[in-house]
């Protein structure tokens, strides 16, 4: 058997292999899914999409007066 070694569909960077659960009759069988992107340059980083909250957290800190 060859390696399936996954990649970001968005910038094609290799990404680490999570274990998911899907249910199917019953019982809880693992998937096998590529991770989170971790290239600081791909718009499919989950940390990019993070560091945009930031001006909802600083609204809801002024109210507190």
């Amino acid at each position: 058997m060859g390696t399936d070694e996954r990649v970001c569909p968005v910038c094609g960077q290799p990404v680490e292999t999570v274990v998911r659960r899907h249910k199917t009759l019953g019982a809880w069988v693992p998937v096998w899914t590529g991770g989170p992107c971790r290239n600081p340059e791909c718009e499919a980083n989950p940390d990019l999409a993070a560091g945009s909250g930031e001006d909802h957290g600083g609204a809801s800190a002024g109210k507190s007066s």
